[in-house]
């Protein structure tokens, strides 16, 4: 794209948005570019409550199918927009609702916990809901005989287990991203760059988790970032938060980890990148592809949610 044609392109965006009461979310792991022009940059379910918090009528998710469908739920009277329908999610894929429904019965008496990065019918077959950065305390919050169900993250759900002991039955789901990262290139990386730190996502399988000098959410990575005093960070998660990170610490190094599979390149969500700044634009003009989800599940799938930010709340997370 010529810069003359992203100019108008934003332009014509920003107009748009405007003119229709819209408000625009970027998730971190989108292009740099798109996350500029958004009203709100962060992960899903901050977004989904900041969309939630304005008088928007029209809401336009730049990410993934499941991240505007929590936008529904917890909007079900604004129009939610998904520039790209095929904008899916393989870890929230993993996880089919009539599988789901299978997978309870098969493990009765327990509490369902399922991380946000799911549908909005997995929701609707949950308890509580989760997010990485509070997937421990949600858990620690239970009381500790009680045995639990946790979904779709595999990786996420052992990190849970090796820190709480809890007795946890995990869904064997994973993300295409996170479960691809090298652990031979990251030692390498350590080896080349002495006072770098490693700092991954919990989504990451184990041997990478464990030579980590922290873990934590994608938000709860950038604030490491911005806290700690070192000058070089080895990221294991979807590069698109480099750009926050550029941003708010510009004399600092960031070296994203490849895959295992070094033909790939970089350790890029193939969903998120579907979004460009042309299909914003079309989406915007169009109002279309709308996202919809049945009365029934909203309702359904808003409790679990509400769930976890009332224990949220109470422990002050």
């Amino acid at each position: 794209m010529t810069e003359n044609k992203s100019k108008d392109l934003v332009s014509e965006i920003l107009r748009m948005k405007g003119e229709k009461n819209a408000v625009i979310l970027a998730h971190y792991y989108q292009e740099g570019n798109i996350q500029d022009i958004a009203d709100f940059v962060g992960d899903s379910l901050a977004l989904a409550q900041k969309a939630a918090d304005t008088d928007a009528d029209i809401i336009l998710f730049a990410g993934v199918r499941f991240m505007a469908e929590t936008a529904k739920i917890l909007s079900p009277s604004k129009k939610v927009l998904l520039p790209d329908r095929n904008a899916g999610c393989s870890l929230a894929d993993s996880c089919k609702a009539k599988d789901f429904r299978k997978f309870i019965k098969d493990n009765p008496g327990r509490t369902v916990i399922t991380y946000v990065n799911t549908t909005a019918e997995i929701k609707a077959l949950s308890d509580i809901s989760c997010t990485s950065s509070n997937a421990v305390e949600i858990v620690n919050s239970l009381p500790p005989g009680e045995k639990i169900i946790f979904a779709p993250d595999r990786n996420l759900g052992n990190h849970i287990i090796n820190m709480t002991g809890r007795d946890i039955v995990v869904w064997n789901g994973t993300c295409h991203v996170h479960e691809e990262f090298s652990l031979e290139a990251i030692i390498k990386m350590k080896e080349e760059n002495k006072n770098a730190k490693v700092i991954v996502h919990p989504e990451c399988e184990l041997p990478v988790r464990m030579i980590a000098d922290f873990i934590g959410s994608t938000a709860a990575l950038l604030n490491f970032t911005k806290k700690d005093n070192s000058n070089c960070y080895i990221i294991a998660t979807e590069p698109g938060i480099i750009h926050q990170m550029k941003k708010t610490n510009p004399g600092k190094i960031f070296l994203p980890v490849p895959p295992k599979d070094s033909t790939c390149g970089c350790s890029e969500c193939n969903f998120m990148k579907l979004i460009t700044m042309e299909k914003i634009y079309r989406c915007l003009k169009t109002e279309k592809p709308e996202i919809h989800v049945n009365s029934k599940i909203i309702d359904d799938a808003r409790k679990p949610i509400i769930r976890m930010l009332e224990i949220s709340q109470k422990q002050g997370l």
